[in-house]
């Protein structure tokens, strides 16, 4: 029930041909976070390489409280992990510029994310992707890479698990327009 309450709404291209394949929603036992995987279908870059499988995998994590209100989001944007505090913004919500990008707070300001990956042409964010339904396993483990196999198949791109324990520096947080 937690991860389906906690899970983000995410706001793709409204041309995005390649489709959501899979969501694993990753519980952490101790931590007050969960880490949602998303396996993209088709990613164009790299799917010539020989031993590359077309796919593309995502992830953001969600800290949440005793009330199970969301805290904190934690992002991929161009290799760098981002952090943006979320406490009293409601339902998460995800930009998701999936291959090369990847993931940002839904209406984040542009000036905020790190020089030089910044935005470029693809601004249009505007089709919603609910994840709340569409989780295909919950996990509770602090290590989920044998799950995350068995769903995503292998090989998969190890991303970090976890977001650091310790607070973000000034620079790798990102502010967020108000709604």
């Amino acid at each position: 029930m937690l991860a389906q309450t906690l899970a983000p709404v995410l706001y793709v291209q409204r041309d995005e041909w390649f489709p959501l394949e899979r969501v694993v929603a990753v519980i952490h036992p101790v931590r007050p976070v969960i880490a949602y995987h998303m396996l993209w279908k088709d990613d164009v870059n790299g799917s010539w390489i020989p031993f590359t499988v077309p796919t593309d995998e995502e992830v953001i994590w969600v800290g949440y409280d005793a009330t199970w209100a969301p805290t904190d989001l934690w992002t991929y944007w161009h290799g760098t992990l981002l952090h943006t505090p979320w406490r009293d913004r409601g339902q998460v919500a995800i930009n998701v510029q999936w291959g090369k990008h990847g993931s940002l707070p839904h209406g984040v300001i542009e000036s905020d994310l790190p020089s030089p990956k910044k935005l470029n042409d693809f601004r249009d964010f505007s089709r919603q992707l609910p994840l709340s339904g569409r989780l295909d396993a919950v996990v509770r483990s602090e290590d989920a890479r044998e799950a995350l196999g068995a769903v995503f198949g292998r090989p998969y791109s190890r991303k970090t698990p976890w977001p650091s324990r310790e607070a973000p520096d000034s620079g790798s947080q990102s502010r967020r327009r108000a709604p």
